[in-house]
């Protein structure tokens, strides 16, 4: 039975109640400035104007998504594939949701709100790393946060040494690129040079 309405859903479900609710806030409170601050790493949740919907790691020292306020925070977009898929969804539809860890802590921040894209040289030079500055920064107007319980990371084990995968269980990255695209890319190559390339474009 495939469901279709919120009223299919709560004759499943049952309306939340109590803490799931109380747990929404419409700003960055210090709690969610100290979490923002330790983490090292989001999830980037972008939809374009057809609501095709992208999801993108994000990943620097603690702190590197910097809290202007209590209703404004940044990011610095530094070197990446150029792929663009977030920034051509947002200039379309400004939506976007950040999902933060930290790593062995269970809990996850959620921060939902509008986002714009900007190339001011002052607030790209305040981000800059290593003596490189970003191409853009992004600014989210905060609308919602949400601080999400352990249950997820529990159920993963994801912090638990016991199931970290050993990366040699897997295809290499030069080999999945080579059957994703083909042949065109990827192969012994790609695998040769990505600690190099790695090391020259981190920045």
């Amino acid at each position: 039975m495939q469901l279709t309405s919120v009223e299919d859903l709560r004759g499943i479900y049952r309306p939340p109640a109590g803490p799931p609710v109380d747990k929404v806030i419409h700003r960055l409170d210090a709690h969610c400035v100290d979490f923002i601050a330790k983490s090292p790493f989001f999830v980037l949740s972008t939809a374009n104007a057809d609501g095709v919907c992208d999801g993108s790691p994000k990943g620097g020292s603690p702190g590197f998504v910097e809290v202007l306020d209590e209703q404004r925070l940044a990011w610095a977009d530094f070197s990446g594939n150029n792929r663009l898929d977030s920034f051509q969804n947002l200039v379309g539809n400004d939506s976007v949701a950040l999902l933060f860890l930290i790593p062995g802590v269970g809990e996850t921040l959620r921060v939902i709100g509008r986002a714009r894209i900007s190339a001011d040289p002052e607030l790209t030079a305040s981000f800059n790393v290593n003596g490189k500055t970003p191409r853009t920064v992004l600014v989210i107007a905060v609308e919602r946060v949400f601080y999400q319980c352990t249950k997820a990371i529990i159920r993963s084990k994801l912090w638990d040494p016991a199931t970290k995968v050993d990366r040699a269980s897997l295809p290499s990255p030069g080999t999945i690129l080579a059957g994703i695209s083909g042949g065109k890319i990827g192969g012994p190559e790609h695998d040769r040079g990505q600690p190099e390339r790695i090391k020259a474009t981190l920045y």
